[in-house]
């Protein structure tokens, strides 16, 4: 008589065969998949998220600088969703003063680390934009 199967260890292996194909995760690149999506325009960003949905509501800008909050509040453990923020944020009108002062004040409830790997990632951002503009972007 054979011992039955488990199904969840089946699962398992079967999961783990799977994998073994997949293309190598060494040549993924968040950077090169972040730059493929680009930055919405500004009349864009406020259609969908600002005053075009609510007259009297938020506009696009603040409503990304609410969104980089909550990013910095988590840990800012996404890199590439606080960065797409940073320059979203800035083309829908934010300053870079904006972008440090939101990250800033999230210190007294996230705390120093998050503050500090969200306002490191926000300058890697801006830096980005910068080198763009002068023609020297990746």
């Amino acid at each position: 008589m054979t011992d039955p199967v488990n199904p969840f260890e089946a699962m398992m292996k079967q999961a783990q065969e799977m994998t073994k194909s997949f293309p190598s995760m060494d040549a993924f690149s968040p950077k090169v998949f972040e730059a493929m999506m680009g930055t919405m325009p500004k009349d864009m960003m406020e259609m969908m998220f600002g005053n075009g949905v609510n007259k009297d509501g938020l506009d696009a800008r603040t409503r990304l600088l609410l969104t980089l909050a909550g990013l910095t509040m988590q840990g800012a453990q996404n890199d590439m969703a606080v960065r797409q923020t940073v320059r979203h944020a800035l083309e829908a009108g934010a300053t870079k003063q904006h972008v440090k002062e939101t990250i800033a004040q999230m210190s007294v409830f996230a705390g120093l680390p998050a503050m500090t790997r969200a306002m490191e990632l926000a300058d890697a951002a801006m830096a980005d934009i910068e080198d763009e503009e002068k023609g020297t972007g990746a």
